[in-house]
């Protein structure tokens, strides 16, 4: 049974029969019925009916009340006929739902009450129990019961990625902190890493038992890292998260922004589709991570206000790309952004790219 018309898998419920998912098929090495596209952060600042209905929830309490997790993820499928659905939430809501101290601030981003300083502070940490993520469970099963024929992607933060806001109390440029503690103590670093793992692997997992038909694991920040960095410090743990979900039978993608020179290695840890970024070109990106892999990407987000001349060049350039990396052993191409929907987006730019890309 391939993995698009899958069914019960050991140790995993039965979940929803997609077979005419062109997501799928793309991730999973088959024939789509056409290119498929979705966008990271498709469902969010870009579109008003989000606006509204965030007008006066804050945007931990919206990622844990199940009926607007639905609503919010359903909102660019409605509007933009994507073929995915990505599940509305954000990479700290595991780190939240452990009982971690944290807030996400407008315009800041996550900010941590108590930064992760030294080895105490690890044995500290708390772990993650499923029901403590029941509502994110909730949502998923409303919205399987909604999105008919379409795939929902769920994800989590990478474990690199949660150590980074974790040592450093918020978003950092440089990781300074993150960086001197890895180099400094490698005991307390790979002990964090650990513990960040269990909490991710238990989060995905709990996502898929509740029907989620892929899933994404973001490593925002992993593109700061040297390639010998990555792989002493970063890649086992990684390979451990997808190591754990492998029985699943989900497709399963990774991605970080600036990983270029990380991509072979990012491949390594185990994903089936790997995301590129817009700062290289698709078919370098298959000559990097290697065959066997789908890949995912990568229009800049920027370019989205360029027009509709610059915006149709740009998109056929990247289908054109997307297709000569399957001459070079890539197993699909999965159209998407580089990085993430800008907020000031139109969203009609937005839906006419959806539908240019069916076209091609």
């Amino acid at each position: 049974m391939s993995p698009v018309q899958r069914g019960h898998t050991a140790g995993y419920p039965t979940r929803r029969q997609l077979t005419d998912s062109p997501f799928l098929a793309a991730a999973t090495g088959q024939t789509p019925s056409h290119r498929p596209v979705w966008f990271m952060r498709q469902a969010g600042r870009s579109l008003p009916e989000y606006r509204a209905i965030r007008a006066d929830v804050g945007m931990l309490e919206s990622c844990f009340t199940p009926e607007l997790v639905c609503e919010i993820t359903m909102q660019p499928i409605r509007r933009h006929g994507v073929d995915a659905a990505i599940l509305f939430s954000d990479i700290v809501v595991p780190l939240k739902a452990a009982g971690i101290d944290l807030d996400i601030v407008a315009g800041v981003g996550p900010v941590v009450a108590n930064p992760i300083r030294s080895k105490a502070d690890v044995a500290a940490l708390p772990t993650l129990d499923p029901s403590e993520v029941g509502a994110i469970a909730e949502a998923i099963t409303l919205l399987t019961a909604e999105l008919g024929d379409t795939a929902l992607i769920g994800f989590a933060g990478a474990p690199f990625t949660l150590a980074s806001y974790l040592i450093e109390g918020g978003p950092s440029r440089n990781l300074e902190r993150t960086k001197a503690l890895m180099h400094s103590d490698p005991e307390t670093w790979n002990a964090l890493l650990g513990r960040l793992a269990d909490i991710t692997i238990t989060f995905l997992q709990t996502q898929v038992n509740a029907g989620v038909d892929a899933i994404q694991l973001f490593d925002s920040w992993a593109g700061t890292l040297s390639l010998a960095n990555y792989r002493e410090f970063v890649l086992p743990h990684s390979e451990r998260v997808f190591a754990e979900l492998a029985a699943s039978g989900v497709p399963k993608i990774h991605f970080g922004v600036g990983t270029g020179e990380l991509l072979r290695s990012m491949g390594e840890a185990g994903a089936d589709v790997v995301g590129v970024d817009w700062r290289i070109p698709l078919p370098e990106a298959a000559r990097r991570v290697g065959p066997g892999k789908a890949l995912q990407g990568n229009l800049d987000s920027a370019v989205l206000f360029a027009g509709t001349e610059s915006i149709e060049n740009e998109v056929r350039r990247i289908v054109s790309e997307g297709d000569e990396t399957m001459t070079l052993g890539a197993t699909g191409h999965i159209f998407n952004l580089g990085h993430g929907v800008l907020p000031k987006t139109d969203p009609g730019v937005i839906t006419a790219t959806v539908e240019l890309v069916h076209s091609l």
